[in-house]
């Protein structure tokens, strides 16, 4: 069963088109087929219905305590709600649903202002790029209403409702060169902090309303952090908060003022609050700059559809009546082809598509879900996996993202078709912990010294053992183009029992020189060696082995 909470619609809802929704919506919860039901007992099952009269007056219920109705008898009308404010009831008759929302933002405003060459340098480059200004706010008008929300409700300046311009010019599934992602562009580590989940079937980071709420809440920190001081929230949350406290501390020693304009930061942080600026003023003044600003009503864009089965993206998508790109741009959090609902127990649709997909599913008679997950009991092949689901070795690798030469590891979770015995929704613990552990499917490696011949060379010895220069350089901290001196001792990485080393025999010149103290197969030193994927250690660290010496030759 898949049930939709009605938070806002882009057009006054008619009472027959409110009907219909209605109708659509109880129409899907008997549309699943049985061998989609959840087993007896589960806690899915028990989701409260999201469907609540117009409160009444008469029996003393208020916007915000809605009656909450067990069976479709008591359905009168749904309550249109925001996610931000549940169970307030939103009127889109009142005046201010129809207000310019970009008015609201600009009266929000109370940073202090900032007027300097890297304010000019910004609004040059936006406004030399109307259509790239277009672009981004025509993509942030999908969420500004929801952020300014957000930030309203925290008493925070309106202007950090526009910080999504500046990182990631509204773009949810952003992702930079450091490996932060999403429209509030987190680091996977802060990302934990805050709460936002990463494993193979989400990234809370590019989730809408997760990640706005993480955001604010790291930026709140940091304003008290320091000490209210907004400037140098924003520095920290470019530059990160440690920076920033070093550079205080620097400036501190040295006598010198502590504010934004006088530490010393990299370039990129300097430049990073003029461009909050620039896009401020043209806010404020867009026609200052040749630009215009897309019409933006003071209501919410998009409904929240809550998910208590899970559901293939693609079917979701098809159902709404949207592309299946343009469905990721209101749920870009999911990682896999499957929405699984104990995970994710929502997706965001406009309201016309969420009209659609309830009417969609409610006419839908198949499954709701071909993809569910598999726990590897063993450490195996992907070619054994495949075999032992009954799937294709190729599509169990590329769903899965498993590169060639490497094992999955034991408790491993991979995506696999759902079959007859396997027609259960994912649970709880596995949706939230889901991990996928690989190791390199090649030989283990020991350590072993030869003494070098006359003219000896990096090149000349990994001719001979087979290898790459760079990893003959890199085990001995030599250059790839060095040579050894006569006698002198070489450290090569061999496999054990390979008949590649067995056939690579040194010359006579090249004789090991700890053949005599070699350790036995099975062992590096005194301690003994695990399966295939153990690793022989080197240069202080650790060298997987095979996968990493094939990289560092192509390198």
């Amino acid at each position: 069963m898949i049930k939709t909470k009605l938070q806002a619609p882009l057009k006054r809802l008619l009472p027959k088109t409110l009907a219909l929704l209605v109708a659509g919506l109880l129409g899907a919860c008997a549309s699943t087929t049985p061998q989609q039901d959840l087993t007896p007992g589960s806690a899915r099952n028990a989701l409260p219905r999201n469907w609540s009269p117009v409160p009444n007056a008469d029996a003393g219920l208020s916007a915000a305590q809605p009656k909450v109705v067990a069976d479709a008898a008591d359905i009168a009308h749904p309550l249109l709600e925001d996610s931000l404010q549940p169970g307030v009831a939103i009127d889109l008759n009142e005046a201010r649903a129809s207000a310019d929302l970009w008015v609201r933002l600009r009266n929000g405003f109370a940073m202090p202002e900032l007027d300097n060459n890297g304010v000019r340098r910004a609004e040059i480059w936006y406004s030399s790029r109307p259509d790239y200004v277009q672009r981004m706010t025509d993509r942030g008008g999908r969420y500004l209403f929801h952020v300014i929300e957000e930030v309203e409700k925290r008493g925070m300046p309106t202007e950090l409702a526009l910080l999504p311009f500046v990182e990631s010019a509204f773009n949810p599934q952003a992702m930079s060169n450091a490996k932060a992602s999403g429209m509030w562009q987190f680091v996977p580590a802060t990302g934990r902090d805050f709460a936002l989940k990463q494993n193979i079937f989400r990234d809370d980071r590019r989730d809408v309303l997760a990640s706005t709420r993480a955001a604010l809440d790291y930026l709140g920190r940091l304003h008290k952090m320091f000490g209210g001081d907004w400037q140098l929230a924003l520095a920290a949350y470019n530059w990160g908060q440690g920076n920033v406290q070093k550079a205080i501390t620097r400036n501190q020693k040295a006598g010198l003022p502590t504010d934004y304009d006088n530490l010393k930061m990299p370039d990129e942080t300097r430049y990073y609050l003029p461009k909050l600026q620039a896009v401020k003023n043209i806010v404020l003044a867009p026609q200052k700059f040749g630009l215009s600003l897309p019409a933006m009503s003071n209501h919410p864009y998009f409904l929240s559809v809550i998910l208590d089965r899970d559901i293939d993206v693609d079917l979701a998508a098809r159902l709404a009546g949207m592309k299946v790109d343009e469905f990721k741009q209101f749920n870009p959090q999911m990682n896999k082809p499957v929405m699984l609902a104990a995970g994710t127990n929502q997706m965001l649709l406009p309201y016309d598509n969420a009209k659609a997909f309830a009417e969609g599913l409610a006419a839908h008679s198949g499954p709701l879900a071909s993809w569910t997950a598999w726990t590897v009991t063993q450490t195996m092949s992907p070619a054994a996996a495949a075999k032992q689901i009954g799937m294709n070795e190729a599509l169990l690798r590329e769903i899965n993202m498993i590169p060639p030469r490497m094992l999955v590891k034991q408790g491993s979770t991979l995506l696999v078709p759902r079959a007859a015995h396997r027609i259960e929704d994912v649970s709880e613990h596995m949706a939230e912990n889901a991990s996928i552990n690989l190791a390199p499917d090649t030989p283990a490696l020991r350590r072993v010294s030869y003494k070098a011949g006359k003219a000896e060379t990096v090149e000349s010895m990994a001719s001979r053992y087979r290898v790459s220069p760079a990893q003959v350089a890199e085990w001995n901290k030599v250059g790839v183009k060095a040579s050894f001196n006569p006698g002198q001792s070489v450290v090569m990485y061999t496999p054990f029992a390979s008949k590649r080393v067995a056939m690579a025999k040194p010359n006579a010149a090249v004789k090991p020189a700890n053949a005599a103290k070699a350790p036995s197969p099975g062992k590096v030193g005194n301690k003994p060696m695990g399966g295939r994927t153990v690793a022989a250690k080197f240069n202080g660290g650790i060298l997987p082995s095979g996968l990493a010496a094939r990289q560092m030759s192509k390198k």
